[in-house]
């Protein structure tokens, strides 16, 4: 009985090194497309990425003093943003000096971002604000045009639920840190962001 010809058995081996070529890429390609929800653990941030970034309207909005704030006041910088009422009880402290502190932490970056309380009602302990976070920019966002920028934020209905919020130069809404993750995850995105921006 005849075995195959060579003809047959170089065929056979070029189809054996097609599939071990192939067939790992073809594995690969169906567990990320094919429905099956498997993804790498390529993502090393702490917050949550907000897909694709939300443009966020620009408005004219109260200061603490009363002043009006320029249109354009969450663009320009890097903002880390706190939504709350204006007197400030214990997550919004500690939120804001988080915020205070990651900015002093970044060094020679920390000019490339700016603070923004947005005071949903019971504006404001000038007291402590004015004290403890010199250079905070307090934004009133008690009224119509306020909500219609709050809205944009998710998880801040109702006045905030202690997230921090960071938005970009352009004024995109990039990412949201609930009061759950470490302290220095905030530092660790943001510093990741402005080393990977050439923006602001």
């Amino acid at each position: 009985m005849n075995g195959p010809t060579p003809a047959r058995r170089a065929r056979a081996q070029l189809w054996i090194l097609i599939a071990v070529f192939f067939a790992p890429l073809l594995i690969a390609f169906l567990l990320y497309y094919g429905g099956a929800g498997w993804r790498p653990a390529g993502r090393t941030n702490h917050g949550e990425l907000i897909e694709p970034a939300r443009p966020l309207p620009d408005l004219e909005l109260p200061s603490m003093n009363g002043e009006r704030l320029a249109f354009d006041f969450q663009s320009g910088k890097w903002s880390l943003v706190y939504i709350g009422s204006g007197d400030c009880d214990q997550r919004c402290r500690e939120a804001l000096t988080l915020m205070r502190q990651t900015r002093l932490a970044l060094n020679e970056n920390m000019t490339r971002v700016q603070r923004v309380f947005l005071a949903t009602g019971e504006c404001c302990d000038r007291g402590y604000l004015d004290d403890q976070h010199p250079g905070l920019i307090v934004a009133r966002a008690d009224s119509p045009e306020g909500a219609s920028l709050v809205e944009n934020f998710p998880g801040a209905a109702h006045g905030g639920s202690g997230r921090i919020y960071i938005v970009d130069p352009l004024g995109n809404l990039m990412m949201s840190h609930t009061p759950e993750v470490p302290h220095k995850g905030l530092l660790e995105d943001l510093a990741r962001l402005l080393k990977l921006s050439h923006i602001g």
